[in-house]
């Protein structure tokens, strides 16, 4: 029975995966296409005009971009385009697996480690704590899906927070009854206070609370929630309390991961959901879901792992051993090109640097809030502090529909978007694909 294991497999597969590796580089071209999955960073990759990619130099950072220069992207966080070392990294694997499938295959077992370690390195965590996904709503239909709650408990969520949380909630109220309640936490978003959400949202904390599910940037309204505060505050109300009857903070990250310059262990958080095909610019179809030890112990994994311990234990008949990321990750077939080259994007932004990122958005954001403040017939929907806001920016035109906007700006060479809500406002995202000049233009079209 070993001889059948998936470990057993990988070691009489692994000298395949390494010849398929060797035979790649000749096919490709590139510095970065010599390299074996998750080997360097993508320092040196050539940009649109053949030259080396500089990430000191914001022009070269835009050059390893494919996007036209007919549009000014600042709708580029609803879907990302690859950059060119994650395009290279992604082809390189697709290579691989069109010209020998089965010999190329293994190379799962160094290029999942080397996502992980990456995702890691990114977010101050450790690999083992990192679980990969295929988009945030998958991330948050396992996590809710699979947290454990005892008959009594509840979860407590937001009025402000998307479809993927609220309806994933939704199924697992019906599935097995479990209460969630809703809280407001602000009335006017370009008002929020940082004190004010956290009151309000301590406020719905009870003795039965067992989750509190929220929303790291809000994308309907662009408000930045203090998790950090959110966290401090939940300690407090935790205080006393047995392991399994803590209040467990889980956040959906997707529009602060790839923004904001801070580690999970700033964030202060239990859970970290987010897809990573928006603002980190990821293969499209990637996600992570990073978890603390002690909250993976409060989740069961909902569908298997493809991994050695898991199938060993198939094998020999015992019971599955606690959750981390790694054995939260859904086994099965995936665009496995898409998620190997995930480690590419991580290196990506850290060859930049995680604070520059950060400055460079923000930076542009406020120069946007402060344009809009200004311009008769414009209302800013966004809170205009830094503190309150990432790099989303949403406001309404008085006298015009959302739609009607983005579609005038459209036409005049500008992409934005209009929140996917009931409440629906004109959203633009400015981020490392655009400039303060394209701010400037996107401001004096407005104006006109």
């Amino acid at each position: 029975m070993p001889a059948l294991s998936r470990r057993a497999f990988i070691a009489t597969s692994s000298a395949a995966a390494g010849a398929a590796l060797a035979g790649l580089g000749a096919a490709c071209s590139g510095d970065d296409d010599e390299q074996p999955a998750g080997a360097g960073p993508s320092r040196g990759t050539a940009g649109g005009d053949g030259a080396p990619f500089d990430p000191a130099d914001w022009a070269s950072v835009r050059d390893q971009f494919p996007l036209t220069r007919d549009v000014a992207h600042f709708a580029a966080f609803v879907l990302a385009a690859h950059p060119r070392p994650v395009a290279a990294a992604l082809e390189r694997h697709r290579a691989g697996l069109d010209e020998d499938t089965h010999g190329y295959l293994p190379i799962e077992t160094e290029a999942e480690p080397a996502v992980r370690q990456a995702a890691a390195e990114y977010l101050g965590a450790r690999p083992e704590e990192v679980a990969l996904t295929d988009s945030t709503t998958m991330g948050l239909g396992l996590l809710y899906g699979g947290i454990r709650l005892r008959p009594g408990q509840e979860v407590l969520t937001t009025e402000h927070d998307f479809y993927s949380t609220h309806q994933a909630l939704a199924l697992r109220e019906r599935r097995d009854g479990v209460a969630v309640r809703r809280v407001r936490l602000y009335d006017d978003p370009a008002a929020a206070t940082a004190g004010g959400i956290v009151d309000r949202l301590l406020a719905g904390v009870t003795p039965a609370t067992r989750v509190v599910a929220v929303t790291w940037v809000h994308s309907v309204t662009g408000v930045k929630l203090p998790i950090a505060d959110v966290a401090e505050a939940l300690a407090g109300a935790n205080a006393g309390r047995a392991p399994e009857d803590r209040a467990l903070l889980c956040v959906d990250g997707v529009h602060g991961l790839g923004v904001e310059d801070v580690s999970v262990g700033d964030l202060g958080c239990d859970v970290l959901v987010a897809g990573t095909h928006k603002w980190l610019f990821g293969p499209r179809g990637t996600g992570i879901v990073w978890a603390r030890p002690e909250a993976w112990e409060a989740v069961d994994a909902v569908i298997p792992a493809f991994e050695p311990s898991s199938f060993d234990e198939w094998l020999e008949g015992r019971p599955p051993a606690p959750t981390d990321g790694v054995r939260f990750t859904p086994g099965g077939y995936h665009s496995f090109e898409h998620r190997w080259a995930l480690a590419e994007a991580f290196r990506f932004h850290l060859d930049i640097g995680r604070d520059r990122v950060a400055a460079r958005t923000h930076e542009q954001a406020t120069r946007l809030k402060e344009g809009l403040a200004g311009i008769d017939g414009i209302s800013l929907v966004t809170p205009p502090g830094e503190d309150m806001s990432s790099g989303i920016v949403c406001f309404d035109v008085d006298g015009e529909s959302p739609h009607d906007v983005v579609a005038r700006l459209a036409a005049a060479g500008f992409s934005t978007s209009v929140t996917p809500y009931r409440e629906q406002h004109v959203r633009a995202g400015p981020s490392i694909v655009t400039t303060p000049d394209e701010v400037d233009a996107l401001l004096d079209e407005l104006r006109r």
